[in-house]
């Protein structure tokens, strides 16, 4: 799998100091509060993971949405595959993701969980792809910011009919366009973004 990675982004030393600050952080900003880590499904399963150890008080609740329906640009329309169990009214969210692009998923998440009653609703992600943005989505903990590529590794992945390539590499990396889109091998921009 490392041979279909133009290259690595970030290292698996990199992301553990960054799951250090950005867990610092938060314990910081909820110190004496036990909100509730929402894990967005699949790919924020590392992150959370690795961000959680540096918190003191904390519940933990998963939720996945979809944008993307197997291609490889968001399809613009939301949808909710699992939902979250917790009652949210009157507390505070950190949502967990892997990746934060266009925003709708964001967007649609943080309004969901709004319209039940959230005291407050935060996000921390491992990336901040600012560049994809299509609505004004805000993230308040940033892992790293990445540019505009179809970034996987560290839970990010390349979906190929229904298989999910990719999540259990170390570190986050840029994949290859010959292995997405072999027609465009050739071309430095294509306008083609990650599957997150």
């Amino acid at each position: 799998m490392d041979n279909d990675i133009e290259r690595v982004l970030y290292s698996r030393e990199d992301i553990a100091e960054a799951a250090k600050r950005v867990g610092g952080e938060l314990a910081h900003d909820y110190e004496n509060k036990t909100p509730i880590i929402l894990v967005v499904l699949k790919g924020a399963a590392l992150w959370a993971v690795d961000v959680m150890r540096y918190m003191q008080y904390t519940e933990v609740e998963f939720i996945d949405v979809s944008s993307y329906n197997g291609g490889v640009a968001s399809s613009g329309e939301v949808s909710l595959i699992t939902d979250i169990k917790s009652d949210v009214k009157g507390r505070d969210i950190i949502i967990m993701e892997d990746i934060v692009d266009t925003g709708r998923s964001l967007m649609f998440m943080k309004d969901l969980l709004l319209e039940r009653g959230a005291n407050t609703v935060k996000t921390a992600s491992l990336l901040d792809k600012k560049e994809g943005r299509v609505v004004d989505a805000t993230v308040e903990y940033i892992g790293f910011d990445v540019p505009k590529a179809f970034v996987v590794g560290y839970g990010l992945d390349y979906s190929v009919e229904g298989k999910e390539f990719y999540r259990n590499l170390p570190y986050v990396g840029i994949l290859k366009k010959s292995v997405y889109a072999p027609e465009h091998a050739n071309l430095v921009d294509a306008d083609i973004t990650s599957t997150h």
